[in-house]
């Protein structure tokens, strides 16, 4: 067997060994608006897509720029390619986690260039609110101390995975035009 994935646009794809020219926005939108937040346990479907849209947001409602809004879009592209692991099982994972950085820091490269600190900081905070809600929201579950509130107002709940993908790829659209 190759060493590739064929994506959604026809792509073959290497996770291990990306190349930024076979990295599409199409396929990372499709992907994410079918793939299973919290690894399916939520009490209905809520896609890795619509968490990352809130992401963006979230980045948005705080006036953050264009970049940081658009790191928030794509924070779990990577997740496209590869899949969502759990937090829990992820830490065990080093082979993994090395493969996810190289892909996701390929993925950023492509789209916004290098990331700064502050950037990198910016969009994992949003990241741990937006966990600390869903899980909030479906499990009735405090993860950790909560985050600070949101400013925006993340609707979560199912909804069609072409609507997500279409919205996925509106902002992504908006924030590369901005």
């Amino acid at each position: 067997m190759e060493d590739y994935i064929t994506t959604y646009s026809k792509i073959h794809m290497s996770p291990s060994a990306p190349k930024a020219e076979n990295i599409r926005v199409e396929d990372i939108a499709h992907a994410l608006s079918l793939m299973v937040r919290a690894n399916g346990h939520f009490p209905e479907f809520y896609s890795v897509g619509q968490h990352c849209i809130h992401c963006c947001e979230e980045a948005h409602a705080r006036g953050y720029t264009d970049r940081v809004q658009l790191a928030c879009l794509l924070h779990d592209a990577s997740e496209a390619y590869l899949a969502d692991i759990t937090r829990p099982v992820k830490q065990h994972l080093p082979e993994y986690r090395e493969i996810e950085q190289i892909l996701q820091e390929t993925i950023f490269e492509k789209y916004l260039g290098k990331l700064s600190e502050e950037e990198t900081k910016l969009w994992r905070k949003l990241d741990d609110l937006l966990l600390y809600y869903e899980f909030d929201h479906f499990m009735g579950e405090k993860l950790m101390e909560c985050p600070g509130m949101p400013e925006s107002h993340p609707v979560f709940g199912t909804e069609p995975f072409q609507v997500t993908e279409k919205k996925y790829l509106d902002w992504f659209e908006r924030l590369q035009e901005g």
